[in-house]
């Protein structure tokens, strides 16, 4: 009677290691720790303007195979080298996929993409993930779903995404606002700024909110408030908001509310009708804003795989093809390292945006 009247409709609970049982079991070494600090400071400073370089975060829609993220960081990390001194790169490591009604809900909550739920798995298996990316010399973005991920991952991340279906949502604003890194908040999927603006507003100020301490245990969690939080364009029901007019409305929009008036472009989503063969065009209409003078422009983010598209999860592991994504349909490599080499060499041969400033400068 008891049971029916508290958890009827719970099948049942599954305990998971505490964050500091993980952080123990997959330390941060000492040179991807110094390269989270590094990484933080440079992206501060291009948020500010003393850094000119565009940022690019660029990576698979979501992880679904750990084998086929860091085939794509090895490639990735040798252009990020190249385009260094007019790209700041950062590779989207995205775990958490929020869902419009049901499916496959990332590597946390799913790593065997089976329906198993094996989350003690995965968050093993994604914070190896970002130790590795990171010492192989790449910083590391993704989106922060679930309120209690953040105590696992957050010291291995370096960019933070609060997304458009969860902006409107008190409980991302306040995470977001006790978060270590940059935070970039998306627009609502109708494509208004207004909730986004409201997420901005609530975002930097500070906080008390339930949550998880270190050792497991529910607990108040105070924040100071994040100052480095800023806007996400990514177009939505409405059409898409990357062109001229667009960004202008935007710094018009955050300055009128006093906040910061440099916006990321998600070539994605609402802004490429979810084509990947679009994101290209996206980009290339960026950089010709900036070559134009716009100086709202912080950068855009790249969904990109190894392969090009999409494919089904599936029941059977053995027909996925490798490097070819399970949610959103993806860049295929090589168009994105050319993307990267062009866009680098347009930014070049403007010369004033050219010129690597110190971190934190």
């Amino acid at each position: 009677m008891r049971a029916r009247i508290r958890d009827d409709h719970v099948s049942g609970t599954r305990p998971l290691p505490t964050p500091l049982e993980l952080l123990a079991e997959i330390p941060v070494p000492d040179d991807a720790a110094e390269r989270i600090l590094e990484s933080r400071a440079t992206l501060r400073a291009l948020l500010g303007g003393r850094d000119p370089r565009p940022l690019v975060i660029v990576g698979p829609c979501s992880v679904d195979d750990t084998r086929a993220a860091l085939e794509y960081a090895q490639r990735l990390v040798r252009v990020a080298g190249e385009v260094e001194d007019a790209l700041y790169v950062v590779m989207r490591v995205y775990f958490e996929k929020p869902r419009t009604t049901v499916g496959w809900k990332g590597l946390i909550n799913d790593p065997r993409l089976d329906e198993s739920g094996d989350m003690s798995e995965g968050l093993r298996m994604a914070r190896a993930l970002l130790v590795d990316i990171l010492r192989m010399g790449l910083p590391t973005a993704t989106e922060f779903l679930e309120p209690v991920i953040p105590q696992y991952l957050a010291d291995v991340v370096s960019w933070a995404a609060i997304g458009a279906r969860t902006t409107e949502s008190p409980t991302h604003r306040q995470m977001a606002s006790g978060l270590s890194m940059p935070v970039g908040i998306k627009n609502g999927t109708d494509g208004s700024l207004t909730i986004a603006l409201d997420a901005m507003v609530a975002a930097a100020a500070p906080h008390n909110f339930l949550g998880i301490d270190p050792e497991g245990r529910v607990a108040v969690v105070e924040t100071t408030g994040n100052p480095d939080r800023h806007l996400v364009l990514r177009g939505g029901a409405s059409g898409a908001n990357y062109d001229a007019d667009s960004i202008r409305e935007a710094a018009i929009a955050l300055e009128e509310r006093g906040l910061p008036t440099r916006v990321l472009v998600d070539c994605s989503h609402g802004n490429s009708a979810k084509d990947p063969r679009v994101q290209p065009l996206v980009v290339d209409d960026l950089v010709t804003q900036i070559e134009r003078g716009e100086s709202a422009i912080l950068g855009w983010m790249i969904e990109s795989y190894l392969e090009e598209g999409r494919q089904e999860v599936g029941p059977d592991p053995s027909t996925r093809r490798f490097g070819l994504s399970v949610t959103d349909a993806c860049l295929g490599w090589e168009d994105t390292a050319a993307l990267l080499l062009r866009s680098a060499e347009r930014l070049r041969s403007r010369g004033s945006r050219v010129g690597v400033a110190a971190p934190g400068s």
